[in-house]
């Protein structure tokens, strides 16, 4: 075999090893796991999320999202009690699937379980609920209910055949109705619309006069309030007043108390005092004082007699006295 033959033949091999190794070597996402089938048999091996090898063409990988997802449900038709047919345009379903559950739901439902697990499944159950209900309660009284009746009877059925499988919301919109219809329930809304402002209105009168009624109690309370406070205060003044004229009362009177009680003192002690000054002794010292400052003369025969007469009470005779020269 020639040299040029020889690298022909490795290059071909080389080639041939690099395309089997970019087959074997596969990626799955964050987020996702991989399943395998082998000959159209499902692997029960799970892989994580990184680079895998697998036997290229008699294996092949599916990747299986774990997290959090959307599946949105379109043109969902359904026929009201009242034989109305309506459409909801879209309806989105928030759903997770367990990284425990995934080999035992795709084994059971397939790579695309949420078709017949989600999808169908919503289609059911809003032909259920729309059977059993009137135009009016599916379009309007309602309408807020559907959502969270629909999550709940979602999630009861996949609890009992696909455990694992979560239903985190549902979200529905509004649907479509026949052109008529919809055209009567715009004209019905405008009157409630107008009603609703009417009684708004009502409402603000009745506030404002009520307002204005609790105004005028707040201000008549307030003024009561004021003038049962001046009359407090009056009260008090006055009573202030009084106390404090018995207190100048009680002190006069205690003054002069103590002022009588003080002359009564001074007289008391001077009468004692007099009483034990004013002896006879003393009274004689005094007596013969006070004649020895008389200037007058007095002549006759009775002169010598006349103090006797006197300390006795006598009247003395009329003494004589000297002709003029």
């Amino acid at each position: 075999m020639s040299q040029g033959a020889c690298l022909a033949t490795v290059v071909a091999l080389a080639a041939s090893l690099f395309v089997i190794l970019n087959m074997s070597v596969h990626r799955v996402e964050e987020g996702h796991v991989g399943v395998y089938y082998r000959g159209g048999a499902l692997l029960t091996s799970v892989s994580s999320p990184g680079f895998h090898i697998m036997i290229p063409v008699i294996t092949s990988v599916v990747t299986v999202q774990t997290t959090l997802q959307t599946d949105e449900v379109k043109n969902v038709p359904c026929g009201t009690s009242g034989g109305v047919m309506i459409y909801f345009d879209r309806i989105e379903v928030v759903n997770f699937l367990s990284f425990s559950a995934v080999y035992d739901i795709i084994r059971n439902y397939t790579a695309e379980y949420d078709r017949a697990l989600i999808f169908n499944k919503v289609h059911h159950e809003l032909n259920q609920f729309c059977s059993a209900h009137s135009l009016q309660e599916v379009y309007i009284e309602l309408f807020d209910q559907i959502d969270e009746n629909l999550k709940n009877s979602l999630q009861i059925d996949l609890t009992q055949m696909a455990p694992g499988l979560f239903i985190q919301a549902v979200r529905v919109t509004k649907p479509k109705i026949p052109e008529t219809i919809r055209k009567n329930y715009e004209l019905m809304e405008g009157e409630k619309t107008k009603l609703m402002i009417a009684a708004q209105h009502q409402k603000l009168v009745e506030k404002e006069a009520e307002t204005e009624r609790r105004k005028a109690v707040i201000e008549a309370e307030k003024v009561a309030e004021v003038a049962k406070i001046q009359y407090s205060q009056h009260v008090k003044q006055k009573e202030s007043e009084q106390q404090v004229s018995r207190i100048e009362d009680e002190t006069l009177l205690a003054r002069r108390r103590t002022e009588a009680d003080s002359e009564f003192y001074i007289q008391e002690m001077a009468a004692k005092s007099n009483q034990l000054l004013f002896t006879p002794a003393y009274m004689e010292i005094q007596r013969i004082n006070a004649l020895s400052t008389n200037q007058k003369i007095y002549y006759g025969n009775s002169i010598p007699n006349i103090f006797v007469d006197g300390m006795h009470g006598a009247p003395a005779p009329a003494p004589a006295h000297a002709p003029a020269p």
